[in-house]
């Protein structure tokens, strides 16, 4: 019974990723039809026409199996690694230049993310400490107390 969950929910994936790649083919935009595929089941879920449910052993399934899909790239890169010795630097150059620029962005977008939610509990539109990140509260004294 397990196995029929798995197919269904691999089924309802694959389908979104077909019509990705569909949209690729017949949209004239320089947008892969993996990117196609994964905004749509974005919206598939928030939207509530695909519930979480439905795809969430499926998905929880391919995550763990997708280290393994990275040996075959990995072995052919190991292959043509002559042809790259040349180029070795500038590679290694952008490939940590552009891990720290997704670093940075990423820690600043989590920073501005949870400023916006502090301040929203801080102002009572949330539930919260009334403390902003920092731990101080509105009044700038620091702690736990009740007088402000």
């Amino acid at each position: 019974m397990d196995a029929v969950k798995y197919l269904k929910q691999l089924t309802i994936i694959m389908t979104v990723s077909f019509v990705g790649e569909f949209l690729n083919q017949a949209l004239p935009l320089p947008v892969p039809g993996s990117v196609y595929g994964l905004i749509l089941m974005f919206l598939l879920l928030m939207t509530r026409i695909v519930r979480l449910e439905q795809v969430e052993d499926a998905g929880v399934f391919l995550v763990k199996l997708m280290p393994v899909l990275f040996i075959g790239p990995s072995v052919s890169l190991i292959t043509v690694m002559g042809g790259l010795a040349d180029r070795l630097v500038p590679i290694l150059a952008v490939c940590i230049i552009s891990t720290v620029i997704v670093m940075a962005v990423t820690g600043l977008t989590a920073q501005a993310v949870l400023k916006r939610t502090a301040g929203k509990r801080e102002d009572g539109t949330g539930t919260g400490t009334g403390k902003s990140l920092s731990g101080k509260r509105k009044n700038g004294r620091e702690g736990e107390g009740i007088h402000e």
